[in-house]
This record gives C-alpha cells, structure tokens and sequence, in this order.
C-alpha cells in the first residue's frame, strides 16, 4: 500500500455505491467483529427468532467439537417462512421459478409458508419425526425448497444429492443416512433432455432396502413406474385433508442436526457433513445481508443448484431468512442460445445475481454480442462462487455484465464451513482474482509445512484460527473422521484443505485444492470416487484420476487405467468407460480423457503418486520421487 492506495490492480466502488450500502465502512465492522467476537454474533443472534434465548454464545469446552447458541431454542423454518407472515412480507414474492421449457411459476412467502405447512403434515403422516433422516433427489424446481423447509418444520435431517448424481452415489448416500423416505421428481430438464431422475432413483432403491416411502414429484411427464404401496405422488398427497396448513414448528434446540451434506473426500467415501439448526441459521442470515447487501426491493439470483452447500445456503435458507424475493432457474446457461441468463436478468429485473466461474468462462466465450443485446440495467452486485476466478473472466463480468457499475463479490467458503468465510462487501475496494479479506472477526492464515505463517506473496495451507457459527458440527456417524481431515494437520487450527497466498494489502488469494479432491465447474469430486468407479468394470484392473487445468471446467478429469487380462485397448472402451463413470457417479465425473497403462507411480507403500501423473501430463518438473517405487 502507498500512500492508503493499494497496490496492484484494484477497482474501488463509487460513491453512490457506498451511500447505498448498509455497511459503508468494512473496517469499523471488523474492528467491532474482532474486539467482542461473541457479542458481535449475539447481536446477529438478536435479530431472529428464539422460542428460547441462549445460555452461552460459544461453548468451545470440547473442541474442536464447538457449540454455538447453547440453551437457545428456535426453528430455521420458522424464521424462513412463519415470522414473514405477520409482516409487510405476506404477500411479497418468497419465490419466482421458470423451468428451461419456458413454464414459470412465483410464490409468496404466504404460499410458500401454507405448501411447507402441507408438506411438513405429510411426512408426519408417514412416521417422519425428528432425527430421521429424508432424501431429496431433485432438479431446481420449487418442490426442492419445500421439501427442505418442511424437514427443517418438523425436525427431521434433510440430505439433498445433486440432480446430476447417478444410481450408486445416490445408493450410497440414502444407505449412509440410512433415509426412511426418499422425495424424488420424475425427471429434469436440462439442455433440452430429459434425465430419468425417478428411473436412477428406482435402480438405487433395487440396492438400499431401507426405504419405506417414496414421494415422487410430477416435473417432466413421462411414465415413470409406481411401486404399490411404496411410491406416492406428490401432487395427490398435497390434495388429501391431512394435508391442511395448521402445522406447528417443532421447537429445536440450537445445536439439533439441520441437515447432512454429502462432499467427496481423500477417501473413496464421501463425508456427510451435518449443520445444525442454530449457529447456521445465524452464519447464513449475516453473511447474505453483509455482503450482498440485501434490500426488501431487491430480486436475488443464485444461479447454482439446490443439491450443493451454494444452494442449501444462498438459494433457500439465507434469502428466506432476510425476507428476500429469490429468483431459481431449472435449466442450462446456453440452452436453447447463450443470452438465456441475460434474457431472465432483463425480464424479471434481477439485481443481485451470484454465480460459477464455470458459468462465466462459458458464456464468455460467445463474446459480447449476446449480453450486448439485453437491458441489464438491474443489476446492481454480481457475485462469484464454486472455485477461484481468474481475472480475465472477472474483467469481463464487470465490463460487459455489470457495466462497469456493479462490485463482484468473489467469496471464498466450503460446505464445512456452511457460510461465506472469505469475501469482501459493496464498499470494498476488489482486485480481479482475490476474496479480499475474512469476514469481520474471522481469523484466518496461510501456514507452511511447520506450521508457522508464510511470507507476504508465499504460498501455503489455508487455515482457519476463529470458529463460526456455522462451522460443521460432525461428520454424520463419524466424529472422529472430523477431527483427522480438519483439525489434526495444524492442531488448534481448521485446515481448510486449499492453498493460498496473501499480498502486501492482506488480500488472500485462492489457488487450490492441495489434497486428492478435483474441482470441475466448481464442483468438488474425490479421485478415490472416480478411481473406484473405474475399477468396478470388469475391465479394469487399476486406476488413477487427476485434475487438468480447464478453460472452461476449471479442471477436467483425466484417468489413467491399468487393463485386466483378456481385455484390449480401444476408443470404444475408452467410451465405455466413460458411460460407466457417467452412470455410477454422475455426468459431471466423466474423464475428459481415458489414457491406458502397464504401470501406474507408485510410493513402496502403494499410494498412487497422482502428483507425478499430472506433472507429466503438463510437461513439468515431477519434483522429488526418492519415495517411488522401484
């Protein structure tokens, strides 16, 4: 910094920005953040609703087990849906859906309350009640929300799998959780297809017989098998007398289990990472009202999906939560033509819109000529999520989307960590590529192979020193895999499993994954997964995935397979094999390429040295391999 500018490329907000903006000085805040940690979370606490105030805001007598809000009682979807409902917010848009077949739909926070309320009557009905666990399988379409919320009504512990997943992540999943009842829509549009999601779903049940109930939610259309006397429609279940709207809220106590996210891991099974009703809630609704700044006239985007934290947070909870009117699309960025999204944008008056870099690097890449033929005067913030932003693709969101007039929220978080961690605020000077700087009162750092704080501009581990409100509680069933993946690389420290730097500024700088985790178009897939998707066809003797570099994809998949005897190599099992990881994990998973081989690096313990295969395939130096198998 010299002479209070800061160095680098940097676009400060105007003026009209700052007077807008509820919080117009970031420092004053985080100064108030860091002085009385605590009481800054408690007054956010404050704002929402309690059936009981809580005895102590942070209790860190088990860490790094840490409870927020304990003693407090309350309900998430109370304060999402019910506290609206006596205000000026009844009648206002909780919602406006438009599927990619050009069907469209909105809500009020009244509908929406009395549909929860319904729903919420229904899985009682059928036995749900707190502590058990439900599936949802589904693509964006209004179901989805109501689904969660009613869940969250009645205490029972949500696990949404993302839409795109195929039959044996979702087995797996619903095994793991051990899901009395599965909430499935019959299919999902996307690019003009549709995906069979109750077919996946029907052929992951013939594999996981704990499931009693299936509720099936009529999207697409097409004939789907019903199973007597365990599938049931949805829309049929919603007309019966059972299903009025004079429902109570089951009281929660703060640290009662939310819901169980899945997110791949090191290991072949992926981590169930479980929120809760409290500290989330709070995590969530702070966050979202800072950094995006929200006002009651706004119309909020985020163009992610349901199934992923992004969605869980930042298209349900949070925009609920801050009274917001939320916009949610169905269907593909590029489908039928790239100006879809500046089409939506100009026709609902979108303001804040919060999306992928993926998303960007793809519709970038039809030039400005779509975005050019659309009013997106709206447009008031963008935002960025899913993985780091290069520069180039922040440049062009802000010229040729935001006209130079919108500031980029670029944040940085995990599904551990629920909430936005890294991010800047509206009147935060930004520089294309960084985070900027913690939330106010988070303390994070970037540490070397010791433990011990880099340099300024060094790369390092990302590690989190403050707990949060929203921070994982557990890994569901497995306490003590927590305390090994995050907690036990730096003790006292949250590892975050990312490697940073941090300028002379204090701006932090996202680089990556530093552990066997591929992120493609944001999201993240273990190598294990992948690995182990190969090796189940009969083909397959060995495998080894790595992530590439991706103009697009941000990475894509590359795997290198060892072939069982009495099979030949070939395009058309290179094919098949990506069939095969398509439909055991999911479209997103399948390898950009298949390369055949007689031996894969090897440690003498027998880890695959993955960072020797990705060397090689960028023409790089492999570094030390003092450690490879002979």
């Amino acid at each position: 910094m010299i002479d209070g500018k800061l160095s680098g490329e940097v676009y400060y907000p105007s003026e009209e920005v700052i007077s807008n903006a509820n919080i117009k000085d970031w420092d004053a805040l985080n100064k108030a953040a860091t002085d009385d940690y605590e009481g800054f979370w408690s007054n956010e606490a404050d704002n929402l609703h309690w059936f009981l105030k809580w005895d102590k805001v942070l209790d860190d007598s088990e860490k790094p087990f840490y409870k927020w809000f304990t003693g407090g009682k309350t309900n998430i979807a109370h304060n999402c849906l019910d506290v609206h409902i006596n205000t000026h917010r009844k009648n206002k848009l909780a919602l406006i859906w438009e599927g990619e077949n050009g069907d469209h739909s909105t809500m009020s926070y009244f509908r929406l309350y009395k549909e929860t309320c319904k729903f919420a009557n229904i899985l009682r009905s059928l036995g749900v009640t707190k502590g058990d666990r439900v599936t949802i399988y589904m693509g964006r379409i209004p179901e989805i929300v109501i689904a969660m919320l009613a869940c969250a009504r009645i205490g029972a512990i949500h696990s949404v799998v993302y839409g795109g997943f195929s039959v044996e992540s979702l087995h797996e999943r619903i095994e793991d959780s051990q899901s009395k009842v599965l909430i499935v829509s019959d299919g999902a549009y996307q690019r003009g297809k549709i995906i069979p999601l109750k077919n996946i779903a029907d052929e992951a049940l013939q594999r996981a017989g704990i499931v009693e109930h299936v509720l099936v939610v009529k999207r697409t259309g097409q004939e789907v098998y019903m199973e007597s006397g365990r599938d049931m429609w949805y829309h049929e279940l919603m007309n019966l007398p059972i299903a009025n709207y004079n429902n109570k809220c089951e009281v929660m106590d703060s640290e009662d289990p939310l819901f169980i996210l899945y997110t791949s891991g090191t290991t072949g099974k992926p981590k169930a990472i479980l929120h809760t009703h409290g500290g989330y809630m709070v995590g969530t609704y702070t966050t979202m009202k800072y950094v995006f700044d929200i006002k009651d006239s706004d119309r909020y985007w985020c163009a992610a999906d349901p199934g992923w934290i992004t969605g869980h947070s930042y298209i349900v909870y949070a925009p609920l939560l801050n009274g917001a009117t939320s916009f949610m699309y169905e269907g593909a960025h590029t489908y039928p033509y790239p100006n879809r999204w500046w089409q939506i944008v100009e026709k609902y008056g979108i303001n804040i819109l919060y999306m992928a870099p993926t998303a960007i690097r793809g519709l970038m890449r039809f030039g400005d000529a779509w975005a050019n033929r659309h009013d997106l005067s709206s447009l008031r913030l963008l935002g960025s999520v899913g993985e780091p932003i290069n520069p180039e693709a922040w440049r062009w969101l802000y010229k040729v989307i935001g006209r130079e007039k919108c500031p980029i929220m670029d944040t940085w978080w995990q599904t551990e960590t629920g909430m936005f961690i890294i991010t800047p605020m509206p009147c935060v000077p930004l520089k294309p590529g960084s985070g900027t700087k913690p939330f106010p009162g988070i303390e994070a750092d970037i540490l070397d192979e010791e433990g011990k704080p880099v340099k300024t501009g060094e790369e390092g581990y990302l590690v989190l020193k403050t707990p949060w409100p929203a921070m994982v509680r557990t890994i569901y069933n497995d306490p003590q895999r927590l305390v090994e993946q995050y907690w036990s690389r730096f003790p006292g420290v949250y590892m975050t499993g990312d490697s940073a730097r941090r300028d002379e500024d204090g701006y932090y700088w996202i680089i990556g994954r530093v552990d066997d985790v591929i992120k493609v178009s944001g999201y993240r897939l273990g190598t294990a997964e992948i690995e182990s998707a190969l090796v189940s066809h009969p083909a397959v003797a060995e495998a080894a995935a790595i992530g590439i570099p991706h103009e697009l994809k941000g990475n894509a998949i590359h795997a290198f397979v060892i072939l069982r005897q009495g099979f030949a190599r070939s395009e058309k099992l290179i094919e098949e094999l990506k069939l095969h990881i398509g439909h055991e994990v999911g479209p997103i998973a399948k390898p950009e390429k298949i390369e055949f081989m007689d031996t894969l690096p090897k440690t003498r313990s027998g880890k695959i040295m993955r960072r020797v295969l990705k060397a090689k395939e960028l023409g790089l130096d492999p570094g030390n391999i003092s450690t490879l198998e002979e």
